[in-house]
């Protein structure tokens, strides 16, 4: 499908932010700045670029980015919340894991 047709099929739709085949889709004002506002972060744009090619917990994202758990989590819920990352819980040593993936390779906006 053509870029432009891509466009089309996505105006169609209703705002939000849609994610196909490892496209992320981004429509609507709210959601533009959204997304926008989770991509502004470099210490994000860190967190991206290695869970893109690794699963990793808080703990391993903490040690990525030299900040607290907490200030990680915090991290990893606006990529949440911006669709760019998805979480589970997996067993762990003691308690549960919030494991962190994605498979986003691209980010389109549509204006």
């Amino acid at each position: 499908m053509s870029g432009e047709k891509e466009i089309k099929k996505l105006e169609t739709k209703k705002p939000g932010i849609v994610e196909e085949n490892g496209v992320l889709w981004v429509s609507g004002d709210e959601y533009v700045l959204r997304v926008a506002a989770a991509l502004s972060s470099p210490t994000r744009i860190q967190i991206l670029k290695y869970i893109r090619e690794h699963e990793a917990d808080v703990g391993d994202v903490a040690e990525l980015i030299k900040q607290s758990k907490a200030n990680a989590s915090a991290q990893i819920k606006r990529l949440e919340e911006a669709g760019l990352v998805k979480t589970v819980y997996k067993p762990g040593q003691r308690g549960v894991k919030k494991i962190c993936y994605t498979n986003i390779r691209e980010v389109r906006i549509v204006l």
